[in-house]
């Protein structure tokens, strides 16, 4: 246990441990315990965490489990190579986009009120819960926009306010309204991101899970999430380093 420096390294190590036990071999029960609790204290590896795992305290559980579920050790062997899959891809960083770690800097600079907390909250629920990462994204703009408000004493109505009318303002404050440019391509681009907003509001509303569903649900997948995050990560960078540069400018 002491040799293994990463995650990574862990929950290949405790996937080794369970093929080993499944198939003739032993394993160290104390290890198996300590990787089991290591990984679900974290909210985002427990969930990835195959479901044997999080309900076999011990070796022998596991063992009792797995005789019973699969016959041959090919078929053990496979079942806890699938089953470790997402946690290991997960680890190896193939769920991570080459945006992440750019906007988590630049929103990180900006940790007013937990802007940078509510960023990592979004990128850690992307995928295994899409409908609040969805959500996440949405306050990760909200968060964003009252603060750049707040600090410009701008009033605006905190209790019943929408997201796009809380950009609105926002942009205006900022200049960056198309509205307030006469360049074609400008008035393109700006254009681009208040529609990024506005799609963003309304895909929370669709898919996330701030509101109560009724029995024709529509589930986002991991896709979905993906793009709200990205989208919303990059528009609340963009907003902060308008209102950074602008300040540096006054």
């Amino acid at each position: 246990m002491d040799d293994l420096h990463t995650d990574t390294e862990r929950a290949e190590y405790l996937q080794n441990m369970l093929i080993s036990v499944s198939t003739g071999g032993t394993g160290e029960d104390r290890d198996y315990k300590a990787l089991r609790q290591y990984f679900n204290d974290n909210p985002v590896t427990s969930e990835l965490l195959p479901k044997f795992v999080r309900t076999n305290r011990d070796l022998s559980q596991f063992w009792g489990f797995i005789k019973y579920e699969l016959g041959k050790y090919q078929e053990r062997r496979d079942f806890i190579w699938a089953e470790f899959a997402p946690l290991l891809d997960f680890l190896e960083g193939k769920n991570n986009k080459p945006s992440d770690p750019t906007i988590s800097e630049g929103l990180k600079s900006f940790d007013v009120e937990g802007v940078h907390s509510v960023w990592a909250k979004a990128l850690e629920r992307r995928m295994v819960d899409p409908e609040g990462a969805i959500t996440a994204s949405r306050t990760l703009l909200e968060s964003v926009c009252k603060h750049i408000l707040d600090s410009q004493d701008i009033e605006y109505d905190r209790q019943r306010i929408e997201l796009p009318e809380l950009y609105k303002i926002t942009s205006k404050e900022l200049n960056i309204s198309p509205s307030q440019h006469t360049e074609e391509i400008f008035k393109q681009i700006l254009g681009g991101v208040t529609s990024v907003v506005l799609g963003l509001g309304s895909l929370r509303n669709r898919l996330g899970d701030a509101h109560g569903q009724g029995r024709a649900t529509v589930r986002p997948s991991a896709r979905h999430a993906q793009l709200a995050v990205n989208l919303a990560g990059a528009t609340a960078l963009f907003l902060i380093e308008t209102w950074v540069s602008r300040n540096e400018k006054t």
